[in-house]
């Protein structure tokens, strides 16, 4: 047995001591020795060369020491943690307690709180569903006709606001240019407000080819210290000029940016999407709120570090993600003037949030005695293998059946709380039927911004994340 002895101490903290055998200690130091061995330089031996016995006359026996006992600890100290039903949060840390035959050491950490709730049943929520108008609607059409807006060349007659105007120019103060100041072919669309208040409106009336002064004054607020309050004037030549022509709002252009042969079957679509993205928006909402509550209503005594370990597990994902977009954490701090403390102090809220609903969703699963049935594991794999196109063997590998089925208990523990909630939802007003005329457009509706949704798989989603890395 590898467990000799086991105590739990105040707040969550444990005491363990554990043994490792003399073989396989012996074992390890002999690797250890292979390890070292090459650089060890031993006179009348050649580098590396030099038998273990003597390294040990000059050094001591104690030289394989450290490297050996730290290949031992983690199997040995798995199989005492077994032994002792403990759930350790943490990393533990280690002491020698004896070297005389079986080493015998020593561990002190912390475990997963007791945890007890109360009253997760009928607690009362409202879920807030935002009517979906038919001016929104008007608004998507809009962008997607924006979208799909056609350049055409004015030549005939003065630039006008609205033109997209292609200009030269170069700004000077006091006559003398300015770094920042100088640009060519520039498209400038008039009455953007781009440029300094009073630029556009100066280009409006002049014609292809023209060159002109343009007068102005930098803002009194303006970014740049050194031009502030100013008077500049800009020497500008017009190019070009553009405008944006917009389809027809017809059924014809229904046909052209969706599968839908009417303009009435098209906007149909569009509110039908938009009406689905606010209801799981609401959803979400329902979830976050439910997951306060639970907050409220646990009783814990969490250790330190199990705040400490889940904003780590926040920041290495942040990392993870800005590599994928082609930055890293270094990187984004220097940046943003950002220090990975300060990173840390934004994180750690939304990491105690994480723990706590955790903690009472696993304590609720207990109760409730909720099971995950060997159907609902495979389910599972099989949906995490389609949203990150990884094959099941590598998701099988890398995400441990039992990982995986703690995550699912807890999606079953927030789907009870969920069920037996309180749910006021009141009616969402009608959405007007007053015909609008629609001016821009967008192909689909654009997605509701998601309110933040309670994790309830936290070690599944970052082990396939990084499966899918892998198969990349």
């Amino acid at each position: 047995m590898s467990l000799i002895k086991k105590e739990l101490t105040e707040k969550s903290g444990f005491s363990m001591e554990f043994s490792v055998s003399r073989e396989v200690y012996a074992k390890a130091e002999q690797e250890a020795y292979k390890k070292n061995v090459k650089s060890i330089n031993i006179p009348g031996f050649r580098k590396g060369k030099a038998p273990k016995a003597i390294i040990e006359k000059y050094y001591g026996k104690g030289i394989w020491f450290e490297d050996a006992i730290n290949a031992c600890i983690p199997e040995a100290f798995e199989e005492a943690v077994k032994e002792a039903g403990l759930d350790i949060v943490g990393q533990p840390q280690f002491d020698l307690v004896s070297d005389e035959g079986d080493i015998v050491l020593k561990a002190v950490g912390f475990v997963k709180p007791e945890v007890s709730i109360e009253g997760y049943k009928g607690i009362a929520v409202e879920k807030k569903v935002a009517e979906v108008t038919d001016a929104e609607v008007d608004t998507e059409v809009e962008n997607a006709r924006k979208r799909n807006a056609r350049t055409i060349e004015i030549s005939d007659r003065a630039a006008e606001m609205g033109d997209i105007a292609n200009i030269d120019y170069e700004g000077f103060v006091d006559g003398v240019a300015f770094d920042g100041g100088k640009g060519a072919g520039h498209d400038l669309t008039l009455g953007s407000g781009q440029f300094i208040p009073g630029f556009e409106e100066q280009i409006v009336g002049k014609t292809i080819g023209e060159e002109f002064d343009v007068n102005v004054s930098f803002p009194e607020e303006y970014h740049a210290a050194e031009l502030a309050g100013k008077a500049a004037t800009f020497k500008t030549k017009l190019n070009s000029l553009k405008v944006e022509e917009l389809p027809a709002l017809d059924d014809e252009f229904a046909k052209d940016v969706s599968e839908f042969d009417t303009l009435d079957e098209y906007k149909a679509d569009i509110k039908a999407k938009m009406v689905k993205r606010n209801e799981e928006k609401a959803e979400a909402e329902v979830e976050n709120s439910l997951a306060e509550a639970l907050m409220e209503k646990l009783v814990a005594e969490i250790p330190e570090v199990m705040f400490e370990s889940e904003t780590e597990n926040f920041v290495r994902d942040y990392d993870t993600r800005l590599r994928q977009s082609g930055l890293d954490l270094n990187t984004y701090c220097k940046y943003t003037g950002m220090t990975l403390d300060t990173l840390r102090a934004q994180m750690r809220p939304q990491a105690e949030r994480q723990v706590k609903v955790r903690l009472a969703l696993e304590k609720i699963a207990s109760l409730e005695a909720l099971t995950v049935s060997e159907d609902e594991t495979n389910a599972e794999y099989d949906r995490i293998c389609a949203a990150y196109g990884v094959p099941a063997d590598q998701v099988k590998a890398m995400i441990a059946a039992e990982d995986l089925n703690a995550d699912i208990l807890v999606g079953k523990a927030l789907a009870l709380v969920k069920e037996n909630a309180v749910i006021d939802a009141p009616k969402a007003k009608k959405a007007s039927t007053k015909k609008t005329t629609a001016k821009k457009s967008e192909g689909e509706a654009e997605e509701a911004p998601k309110a933040k949704k309670t994790t309830t798989k936290k070690t599944t989603t970052k082990k396939a994340a990084k499966a899918d890395e892998a198969a990349e």
